[in-house]
């Protein structure tokens, strides 16, 4: 199902408060109960949001990930700040690793008035936004397409990452833990992107502020693995104190 907006709006205010009441969500949203309670049953038939009594909650499953379409959605604004902030400091005529998810995507959009950049991704949805670029070059890696994201998995496109050495890794992440290890859901995703943080003479991690303390079920790597963190807001504790102890370059997008 494809949420309305409306329950996009519903999904970010729980996504914001960790779990809401009804009532809540119905004064938040300025529209009665039964529409919050259909909304809600709808959004948890399709694992978007878990049910309790009295209210609800995001789905804390470590195995699997949100659907795609309502990843773009959420925290939206967020994304689009923090790609503006990775653009401006992406120098133009350098090679890129772009991998999957919507704030690499958001990366490549603000990427397009850039000239001689060297994209190489896993991603087909930023191939396809950077290719619109007649000043930029577009290398898609060989693999198996996931059909939910338009990501490139598996053997072969860690073979194919495995021939080149980029100037700067662009990454997204699912999750960053309290001990610092970045986490994602896919272990075929998650073997792609740990090539990836090899293959890099620089890794910059851009993960809104929802990511922070958000689990996932696979180990990509750890804060120390990154040279520059982008995010949307100042980290929750204890993330200053590990930036900092791993030397990463912390950027709080305006």
């Amino acid at each position: 199902m494809n949420a309305n907006p409306r329950q996009i709006t519903l999904l970010k205010v729980v996504q914001e408060l960790g779990s809401v009441s009804v009532e809540q969500l119905a004064d938040k949203l300025g529209v009665t109960l039964q529409t919050v309670r259909r909304d809600v049953q709808r959004l948890a038939e399709t694992g978007q949001l878990t049910r309790f009594h009295g209210g609800v909650r995001v789905p804390s499953s470590t195995t699997e990930n949100l659907g795609h379409q309502l990843r773009v959605n959420l925290n939206a604004k967020a994304k689009t700040r923090i790609a503006r902030s990775v653009a401006a400091a992406v120098p133009n005529d350098c090679s890129l690793i772009l991998n999957i998810g919507t704030t690499t995507e958001a990366i490549a959009r603000a990427l397009l008035g850039h000239n001689g950049l060297r994209v190489i991704t896993n991603n087909l949805n930023v191939a396809s936004i950077l290719s619109a670029n007649p000043n930029s070059e577009v290398i898609v890696v060989g693999g198996v397409v996931r059909g939910r994201d338009h990501g490139i998995v598996g053997e072969a496109a860690v073979d194919f990452i495995r021939q080149f050495k980029v100037d700067i890794a662009l990454i997204g992440i699912s999750g960053i833990e309290a001990n610092g290890s970045l986490r994602d859901y896919d272990y075929r995703e998650v073997k792609v992107s740990q090539t990836i943080l090899t293959h890099a003479r620089e890794v910059w991690l851009a993960a809104d502020h929802s990511k922070f303390n958000r689990p996932a079920m696979v180990e990509v790597g750890n804060i120390s693995h990154i040279d520059h963190l982008f995010t949307d807001a100042p980290p929750p504790d204890p993330f200053a104190a590990l930036l900092a102890e791993a030397q990463v370059q912390l950027h709080i997008a305006d």
